[in-house]
């Protein structure tokens, strides 16, 4: 007769590998991060953050040589903005996280300098940040925005032309500063741009991070919120429309590293022709230290034709249960045939209440902006997608 077991069960090693130190980390917050690029593996495409991504088609940001877009910004001028170069290894940069991936690390290790945008004035402010020279060769570029105490602006990034771009946008929100940050992505049907943000949001601190990404044909936005401080709040919205052969991809993290407080990310994405790509994730993190959060996320896609394909994967890592509350929602879909029917009952043509639908869904996030000439601009923008499509 045998002996029987006596050991917990699995703490030996199997016998066909150490699983514990090879398997693959499927949560963001255990991420390696560095600034150098020789520190990460090669990317196979199979990783949990590149599986959804065309990786041939941007292969060469991740480890390519890269020119430096230092010069390439245009900022408006405002009360109490301050505009000056840094360099890399400067106190002012890295603050609000280092990269996690190959792309962002390969644009830290060769831009020149980064772009440091300081709002200092109590009154809000709106600067205007326009991109419009770069070309087609590899380039990296890195931003610093930086709010003091009690500071309050709007900050618009506006990206139009070609673009070959791998890029680092760092966000410091000051104690009790109110900052709202939008990116508008406008670039020509062949540009390649690769984004991280990152943010950190200090005590009482307020964070408004949109993305409005319509044009282009690989952009990958990955925001990153850390809620650093008591009482912060963040919150990161994004519309995008999304047409043949287009991939529009935005990662989302969110970081509640202290107590009481708040986040809430809505996503909303319109998808027509064969081939359009979105891809959306939503990472929420909830630590030990971080009592009475409340959170939400959600991602809505509106597929307008066939041959469109999108990634929806929400996740929620909670280290507490002490927590005011936290969910998180996901859906893919056609029109909803109700809000159709009422449309044309009201003497509204089919497609013309199709047409209506899309709009009034993806402004539900752009009139958030709080910019009426861009809210309508961008209004204008989509007006003109949905004329391309076979709704027209």
């Amino acid at each position: 007769m045998s002996n029987l077991q006596t050991e917990q069960l699995g703490f030996k090693a199997h016998s066909d590998g150490d699983w514990d130190n090879r398997a693959p980390i499927q949560t963001r917050s255990d991420r390696f991060k560095s600034t150098n690029l020789a520190d990460f593996p090669a990317v196979t495409g199979r990783e949990v953050n590149w599986k959804f991504t065309p990786i041939a088609q941007i292969k060469h940001l991740l480890t390519g040589d890269l020119n430096s877009a230092a010069t390439a910004l245009e900022i408006s001028d405002a009360a109490g903005v301050t505009v000056s170069e840094v360099a890399m290894d400067s106190e002012f940069v890295g603050r609000a996280g280092i990269p996690e991936d190959q792309a962002a690390a390969n644009a830290w290790g060769q831009v020149a300098a980064a772009q440091r945008i300081l709002l200092t004035s109590e009154e809000h402010q709106t600067v205007v940040v326009k991109r419009t020279a770069l070309s087609t060769e590899a380039t990296a570029a890195h931003t610093v925005i930086e709010t003091a105490p009690h500071a309050q602006a709007l900050v618009i990034i506006e990206n139009s032309g070609d673009a070959n771009l791998t890029e680092t946008v760092e966000i410091v929100v000051g104690e009790a500063s109110k900052l709202t940050v939008v990116s508008i992505h406008e670039w020509n049907e062949d540009a390649i741009h690769l984004a991280s943000h990152n943010a950190t949001i200090g005590r009482d601190g307020d964070l408004q991070h949109i993305v409005v990404s319509l044009g282009g044909k690989v952009v990958r936005v990955n925001p990153t919120l850390h809620l650093d401080g008591q009482g912060a709040n963040g919150e990161a919205y994004g519309a995008y429309f999304a047409d043949a052969g287009q991939h529009l991809e935005h990662q989302v993290y969110i970081d509640h590293n202290a107590p009481n407080t708040r986040s809430r990310v809505a996503y909303k994405g319109a998808l027509q022709g064969e081939g359009a790509h979105a891809v959306w994730i939503g990472d929420v993190l909830i630590r030990r230290v971080a009592a009475g959060t409340d959170s939400y996320e959600e991602n809505r896609n509106l597929t307008l034709t066939e041959g469109t394909r999108t990634d929806s994967i929400p996740n929620l890592e909670i280290e507490t249960g002490d927590i005011a509350g936290a969910g998180h929602a996901s859906t893919t879909g056609r029109f909803d045939e109700e809000h159709i029917f009422y449309l044309q009952s009201r003497g509204i043509s089919e497609d013309e209440a199709r047409k209506l639908v899309v709009r009034g869904f993806l402004f539900d996030v752009i009139q958030r902006i709080g910019n009426e000439q861009v809210e309508e601009r961008l209004q204008a923008a989509i007006d003109a997608e949905l004329q391309q499509s076979v709704l027209a």
